[in-house]
């Protein structure tokens, strides 16, 4: 746990940050109304970013809320609704809200009563705020797709707070229907709510951006120069999707690829150094191969004593880095004859990190400040 993932304690609901705080910047008021007029706020640009989510506790029952809501989504379970939902509601959720209940207390931010994603995803939002003090018509915010806060919270706070306009930024780098796509719709679900609506955009996936690449690049060598060995092999190691999603038409399998590509060619590795894998897979379906965990299995098989995995495409370190990469995936190379494993941790709220989002996030503001 990073230092500023302990101290980034404002709770969920908290008030959006504007600039340097929102305390500094109130909304603006609609100049020259007529007398007796009711005081209106507008004149800000709202930033919402957006991460996958996380449960409120570790207990059953809060693992079975989000749990539920998460594998409800019909972008993230594409089977007919009539088939999945007995086996989720029957099979899945009774099984798995324990068993993932124990790996999240595994992680969990003990000081802040909260998962790491939380913690980082806030720390994003507040780093993001301050790098954006230049421009004091913006209030920067942050909100989760499952889980709280929700979107639809999130955007009314920042219609209340004043912004005419919002930039909803899905934190994935790859494109997929079952992550970018998902949170698009909730931010439009919540908007059909509205009277009087913000103008909207979205971020478009960054997996080739050049500042993106180099954050990357810059957090593999930093990490490693702190190392006392040398690994032979690094895993990219990305979250997984079913492959019927792929031959459907989903990009993300193309933008995975690009993205550690570009990443080899900015490293100065081959493909032997750094190779490509898919994590997390859930369900009887075929997924993206291979696979993180057998291709650690047959590294340490193979004699491969020393490996380093990074995850290019979690934007902050959660449940699937710490517990799944950095927890179950180093003891099945222990237990195959390697030696030494270490994982890289996500660009969180780090100086590359912030880099990334606050390119990105001017880049597509655009004529709008």
């Amino acid at each position: 746990m990073t230092d500023q993932m302990k101290q980034s304690a404002d709770p969920a609901a908290a008030p959006v940050a504007s600039g340097t705080g929102a305390a500094a910047r109130p909304a603006a008021s609609t100049p020259h109304l007529p007398a007796g007029h009711p005081p209106v706020t507008i004149g800000k640009i709202g930033v919402l970013l957006v991460n996958l989510g996380t449960p409120d506790g570790t207990d059953y029952w809060s693992m079975r809320r989000y749990l539920s809501e998460f594998l409800s989504d019909k972008r993230v379970i594409e089977w007919p609704r009539w088939l999945w939902y007995p086996i989720l509601h029957g099979i899945v959720l009774m099984r798995r809200s324990t068993k993932s209940g124990e790996a999240y207390a595994s992680i969990w931010n003990k000081e802040r009563g909260e998962s790491p994603l939380r913690t980082v995803t806030r720390a994003q939002a507040e780093a993001l705020s301050s790098a954006l003090g230049d421009a004091p018509t913006v209030v920067v915010d942050w909100t989760m797709r499952y889980g709280k806060p929700s979107i639809e919270e999130r955007i009314g706070a920042l219609r209340a707070a004043g912004c005419e306009r919002i930039l909803a930024f899905p934190l994935y780098p790859q494109y997929s229907a079952s992550t970018t796509a998902t949170v698009n719709d909730k931010v439009f679900e919540a908007l059909q709510k509205m009277r009087w609506q913000p103008t909207l955009r979205t971020v478009p996936p960054y997996h080739d951006e050049p500042v993106y690449i180099e954050a990357l690049a810059q957090s593999i060598e930093g990490h490693l120069a702190t190392l006392d060995f040398e690994p032979e092999v690094v895993l990219a190691s990305f979250h997984g999707i079913p492959q019927s999603y792929f031959k459907n038409g989903d990009p993300y399998h193309c933008h995975c690829q690009k993205t550690t590509r570009l990443l080899r060619e900015r490293l100065g590795w081959d493909g032997k150094k750094l190779r490509i894998t898919f994590q997390s897979r859930f369900g009887p379906e075929e997924w993206l191969q291979p696979y993180t965990d057998h291709t650690v299995e047959e590294l340490a098989k193979e004699g491969v004593k020393r490996i380093a995995v990074v995850n290019p495409g979690f934007v902050t370190d959660c449940l699937e880095t710490l517990e799944e990469i950095a927890g179950e995936n180093a003891e099945i190379f222990h237990a195959n004859g390697g030696e030494k494993f270490f994982h890289i941790p996500c660009l969180n709220d780090s100086v590359e990190g912030m880099r990334v989002i606050e390119a990105v996030v001017r880049r597509e503001l655009a004529g709008w400040i």
